[in-house]
């Protein structure tokens, strides 16, 4: 009932502001401010809609007499038009109108320029705002993953917002909480206990660090820039040392005419060992760089070490780089520069900043220790040329003398004091063959390779800081060309481990099933396990480039990219790993049925393609998991007198036991032709393509985490921390008929199971597929699968 005001027979204030959808308690609110109830009245009376409107409508009526600022009083009418004819409809949109019309203030305006302040006319999609979320998530993924359901979700919708401030609010939020639980999964008790609050700490001051360190540093907000001329290396007592490029400006001149200004950087791995996910992130930011400023990245194999490399190791880096995607501008290898680097080290020597030395490794460790020079250091030049030449003839031992650099570099680091530049090795060279017999170091070859490549950025992993001081020690003393050098941290990975002297032992001793092993970290093991490259290039770009060294990715982290390209691109098949037989009583045993079944869960039922056809017959199998004796409210699966959906609501109607009376083999049910009854759960299934015929019988890998802990690789005895069930190879499961013309690579989805990949082990006469991902995360939960 409308009630009116005695006075002068208007609608009372009460009625008038529930007209126009505002909730009771907020209209009684209004009523005990006046100046806000004179202020609502005179909106809705100029706005026409006396008579009621739309609660959206009302609310941003309501944002306007509580919150429009007077010195915009003047475009009060306007704005109110453009709410009633919903042309701004959104808080976001009256938000953006409010600052407009402050800044205008009195004065006249556009009104395109108002409309496109406040998005008047922008219909944002629904896939615009996923997308959006989508990358907003990828941006906080770190903060998601180790806050779980105590992140901030306002702070996430805020980003959002700025990505796409006219997307409506709480679709941004619905869309956002519904992915956070499918990242996370399920919450658990955990979630709900408030962390501790951290004793916040006293930062540091400048003058309170020491003033020297064994490793000089650039700072993190140092730019790239290869061609700016550096300060020398200076050190005072303060600030720690800085190691940077100084070119003289004929050399800087010089590099530039052959480089044309362009950024050139490498990709220099060691050809020991297959690469690893580490390696990925060094491509992407070495081939990324180049390829983003429109420069040329080589791939350049660091091969000093001629016991360590083989042929083997050369064929599969060219081949994995190519996969990741990077085409490199040329190949090389160190070895190609080794005469030029003989010569430069004869003439370290004639400058007397290199000597040959008769100390065992034990030897040069103990004198390091004690810092005390070689007694071999201040031999003659003439001496030490003349054995340089000996060791280069293969006149000397192996392990009789080294070549050393005279680095009088007053570093407190020992272990960088008169660096190995080359030691004697009989061992022929894969790619040299057997024209030397002395191999130069790494770091003696590193930077000069570097230089003489005209290299603008050499990156590396943090762990080479240390080598900083010694790389420009060198190329100076040599007066070369130095490149741009500059740190990131390395790539640290959860539950595995990424050195390869690591990797070498667990293939060569045989705990895991050779470089290609799916839980190998490996490049080619994620290949196998059905990780693509694009999936992989996009984890590294979602974690980012930084200097931090001090943190461990969690493998779910990178679960999280192979899943989201998975669900866009793997159709949709069906498989049982343990099958548990059902037999329909009220189905003849010679019928056959073909049914359609959806590749893609969005695929429009007028496109052909996008279905696969399974047949039905009165015996089906489903996973021996999805049975159970006993029901429950909880329980989705099958039971006795429990009726489920396949293709058909079937109802559990006999349970069969075999010879010992407790395990199950068969279950007898009947199926509803017209789909009359409502089912509780909905199972997957796989049925005999024709009666009396087995269903197609493939064998499916399932892969865990390699190691129990979190990071094996500080355990003393690392060894003992692999998991033990991290492989569990199923024989015989079930697949459609569909399946059967897989190829090795194909990857799809087996509902309810997981995203899977056709291995290379397959044969025409039995497929193998290999466990990619699950279809959510488990790991965070503490699951094994």
């Amino acid at each position: 009932m409308v009630v009116l005001d005695e006075e002068d027979g208007e609608m009372h204030p009460l009625d008038l502001f529930l007209s126009i959808g505002l909730d009771k308690r907020t209209a009684e609110n209004v009523l005990v401010n006046p100046k806000v109830t004179s202020n609502l009245t005179a909106v809705i009376k100029e706005a026409c809609v006396v008579d009621g409107c739309s609660k959206t409508v009302g609310n941003l009526l309501y944002t306007v007499a509580t919150k429009f600022p007077a010195n915009a009083l003047k475009h009060r009418p306007t704005l109110l038009e453009y709410i009633v004819s919903s042309k701004i409809k959104s808080p976001a949109q009256l938000d953006a109108a409010f600052a407009f019309l402050m800044n205008v203030g009195p004065e006249t305006y556009q009104l395109k320029d108002f409309e496109e302040a406040c998005g008047v006319g922008v219909e944002v999609s629904l896939e615009e705002v996923k997308a959006a979320i989508n990358a907003v998530l990828e941006e906080n993924m770190d903060a998601v993953l180790e806050q779980r359901y105590r992140i901030n979700v306002g702070n996430l919708c805020g980003q959002v917002r700025k990505k796409q401030p006219w997307a409506d609010a709480k679709t941004v939020k619905e869309i956002i909480d519904a992915r956070v639980c499918e990242i996370l999964g399920e919450r658990t008790a955990d979630d709900d206990i408030k962390p501790l609050k951290k004793k916040k700490e006293k930062p540091v001051k400048v003058e309170d660090q020491p003033s020297h360190t064994s490793a000089p540093v650039t700072p993190p907000e140092e730019e790239l820039n290869p061609f700016s001329i550096f300060p020398q290396p200076e050190e005072n007592s303060k600030q720690r040392q800085i190691w940077r490029a100084h070119n003289k400006r004929e050399m800087l001149e010089k590099h530039l005419k052959i480089t044309g200004g362009k950024v050139i950087t490498r990709f220099p791995p060691e050809p020991n060992g297959y690469l690893h996910i580490g390696h990925a992130k060094a491509m992407f930011i070495n081939f990324g760089l180049a390829k983003e400023r429109n420069g040329s990245c080589y791939l350049r194999f660091d091969d000093t070490n001629p016991e360590a490399e083989k042929k083997e190791y050369i064929d599969h880096i060219q081949e994995i780089v190519q996969w990741m995607g990077w085409q490199p501008f040329k190949v090389t290898y160190s070895s190609d520069y080794f005469q030029e680097l003989y010569d430069l080290a004869v003439l370290l020597i004639q400058r007397g900043l290199a000597y040959v030395d008769h100390q065992t490794p034990e030897e040069i460790k103990e004198y390091r220790e004690k810092k005390l020079n070689s007694p071999w250091r201040d031999r003659p030049i003439s001496e030490s040329l003349k054995l340089f030449d000996d060791m280069r003839r293969g006149l000397i031992e192996e392990g009789k003398a080294t070549l050393r650099m005279k680095q009088d570099m007053q570093s407190e680091n020992k272990n960088m004091y008169d660096l190995i530049a080359y030691r004697i090795k009989f061992t022929p060279h894969p790619h040299a063959g057997d024209k030397w017999c002395i191999y130069p170091s790494y770091d003696y070859t590193h930077c000069i390779v570097d230089s003489l490549e005209n290299i603008t950025h050499s990156l590396c992993t943090l762990e080479f800081e240390i080598r900083r001081p010694s790389y420009y020690w060198l190329l100076l003393a040599l007066d070369i060309y130095q490149p741009y050098v500059w740190e990131y941290s390395r790539l640290n990975i959860s539950n595995t481990v990424m050195s390869k002297r690591k990797l070498n032992r667990l293939v060569t001793e045989k705990w895991v099933d050779g470089w290609d092993d799916p839980r190998l970290m490996t490049l080619a093991g994620l290949r196998r396990r059905g990780v693509s490259a694009t999936s992989i290039n996009s984890f590294i770009r979602g974690i980012g480039i930084t200097r931090s060294d001090n943190s461990m990715i969690r493998y779910d982290r990178l679960e999280y990219h192979i899943r989201e390209e998975l669900n866009r691109s793997a159709p949709r098949a069906m498989v049982i790993l343990n099958p548990l037989k059902i037999v329909l009583t009220n189905l003849d045993s010679e019928s056959r049925m073909s049914l359609d079944a959806k590749m893609w869960p969005d695929a429009p039922s007028e496109d052909a393609s996008s279905f696969y056809k399974v047949p039905f017959t009165n015996v089906v199998y489903i996973e021996r998991t999805d049975f159970r004796l006993k029901d429950s409210k909880d329980y989705y699966g099958f039971a006795p007198g429990k009726t489920v959906l396949y293709a058909f609501p079937i109802k559990c109607t006999e349970v069969i036991y075999g010879n010992d009376s407790e395990s199950i083999v068969e279950i007898r049910a009947e199926y509803d032709p017209l789909k009359k009854t409502k089912p509780k759960g909905v199972l997957h299934w796989v049925a005999q393509p024709y009666p009396g015929v087995e269903p197609l019988k493939v064998e499916v890998r399932i892969f865990d985490k390699l190691f129990l802990s979190e990071n094996p690789a500080e355990l003393e005895n690392w060894l003992a921390d692999l998991n033990p069930t991290s492989k569990e190879v199923i024989s015989e499961a079930y697949a459609v008929p569909s399946l059967v013309n897989a190829v090795v690579g194909d990857r799809f989805q087996f509902e309810r199971l997981g995203y899977f990949a056709v291995d290379p082990d397959s044969t025409t006469e039995k497929l193998v597929f290999n466990r990619t991902v699950t279809l959510r995360d488990s790991y965070s939960k503490g699951g094994n699968k």
